[in-house]
C-alpha cells in the first residue's frame, strides 16, 4: 500500500473516532496493514489524540500479588506456574492474610489505587476461596486500597462471594485471539473465560481482561483480540508482552519489536477510545524511551511495582515515567 494512502486510512479512521463513531470490524483491521514509517507514524500520532480527547489525565494505577503460586491444572504454553512445565516456579499455598496486608499498605501508602490478589489453578473454590475473600474483606475495610481479584474461571456463586466481600472489580483475561487461543491452550478455550466474565458483570463487576503480545500471533490477531474485547465491555483492558520462561514450550519465542508494541498500543486504543489500556507484565525489557511513547500514545494505566513471575519496575520509577508522560499519578 502506497504511504499517503496508508495515512488517509488512518486520517479518516482517526476522524470518526474523534467524532465519536465506533468503527467497524473491518476499518479495524485496516489499520492492521498499515506498514510504511509514514503510515505508522500517523497511527501512533492519532492514537495519542484519542488518548488526550478521551481518557482522563490521571492513571490508574493498580497492585497485584501472587496469592497462591504453581501447580496450575492448566496447560497455557506462556505460564510458568503450569504443573504440564518444568519451570523451577516457586510453589506455595494462600499467602499469608498478613503478608498480603503489608503488601496492601505499602501501596496503598504511594498511592497506588487498587490491589489485587492473583492465584494460579484453574478456579479458586472451597475454604482456599473463603480466605481469598477474608483477605480481600480486610484490605478493603482496614488499609484504604480498592480491591480486585484474578481467581480462574469462577462460577456465578463464588463470584457472588467475592462481590460479598467487598471486591467490584474482576480480572480474567482473554489472553489472544480466539483463532490463535486452541494452539496455545487446551484445557479450557475462550468462551469458558467468556462465560465467567459475563457472570461476573451480571452480578455488577466491573471487568479486566485483556491479554499477553508477542506469543506468535500475528498484528491481525491481535486486532482480533481487540474486537473480541468489544464484546465484554471491560473497564481495564490490560497489554502484558510475552517473557519467555524457560521450561514452558514458548522459551525460544523471538521477541515482539519494540515498534511492534507501540503499533499494538495504538491499534488498542482506535478499537477502545474510552477504556483504560493498561501496561502490565513484560514492559521491564523495554527501552524508557518505548515506555514512555506508549503511555503517551495509548496507555493511561498501569500494574506498577513488582509483577507475577517477573520483575517489574519499582513504584518510584513508574511515578517519575509518569509524570513525564503527562499524567498524575
Amino acid at each position: 500500500m502506497e504511504p499517503e494512502k496508508e495515512t488517509a486510512i488512518v486520517a479518516d479512521a482517526l476522524n470518526r473516532v474523534l467524532n465519536g463513531e465506533t468503527l467497524p470490524d473491518e476499518t479495524l483491521y485496516s489499520l492492521t496493514e498499515i506498514d510504511s514509517p509514514a503510515g505508522i507514524e500517523a497511527l501512533l500520532n492519532g492514537a495519542q489524540q484519542i488518548t488526550e480527547r478521551f481518557c482522563p489525565r490521571k492513571f490508574d494505577s493498580c497492585s497485584i500479588v501472587n496469592a497462591r503460586s504453581g501447580k496450575c491444572s492448566e496447560n497455557c504454553k506462556w505460564c510458568a506456574q503450569s504443573a504440564h512445565f518444568h519451570t523451577g516456579c516457586n510453589t506455595y499455598d494462600i499467602i499469608p492474610a498478613d503478608e498480603a496486608r503489608r503488601v496492601a499498605r505499602y501501596n496503598a501508602e504511594r498511592g497506588v489505587g487498587r490491589f489485587s490478589l492473583v492465584a494460579s489453578g484453574r478456579a479458586v473454590s472451597g475454604k482456599a476461596l473463603d480466605q481469598m475473600c477474608e483477605i480481600l474483606r480486610d484490605v478493603k475495610e482496614k488499609d484504604g486500597i480498592s480491591t480486585c481479584a484474578s481467581l480462574g474461571l469462577l462460577s456465578a456463586e463464588s463470584l457472588q462471594k467475592l462481590w460479598d466481600s467487598g471486591v467490584h472489580r474482576y480480572h480474567c483475561n482473554l489472553e489472544t485471539a480466539p483463532s490463535f487461543f486452541p494452539t496455545l491452550c487446551t484445557t479450557h478455550t475462550i468462551d469458558d473465560k467468556l462465560r465467567t466474565i459475563r457472570a461476573a458483570k451480571q452480578i455488577g463487576f466491573e471487568v479486566c481482561s485483556g491479554g499477553i503480545i508477542g506469543m506468535g500471533e500475528t498484528r491481525r490477531q491481535r486486532m482480533e483480540l481487540a474486537i473480541t474485547l468489544r464484546q465484554v465491555e471491560p473497564a481495564s483492558i490490560p497489554i502484558n508482552i510475552l517473557s519467555p520462561i524457560k521450561g514452558t514450550p514458548l522459551q525460544d519465542t523471538a521477541p515482539i519489536s519494540e515498534q511492534e508494541i507501540l503499533i499494538t498500543c495504538a491499534l488498542f486504543r482506535f478499537a477502545h477510545p474510552t477504556t483504560q489500556l493498561r501496561f502490565a507484565g513484560g514492559r521491564a525489557r523495554l527501552s524508557r524511551q518505548t515506555e514512555l511513547r506508549a503511555i503517551q500514545i495509548a496507555m493511561n494505566g498501569g500494574v506498577v511495582g513488582d509483577l507475577l513471575t517477573t520483575i517489574g519496575s519499582t513504584i518510584a520509577e513508574d511515578k517519575q515515567l509518569i509524570t513525564e508522560a503527562g499524567y498524575t499519578f
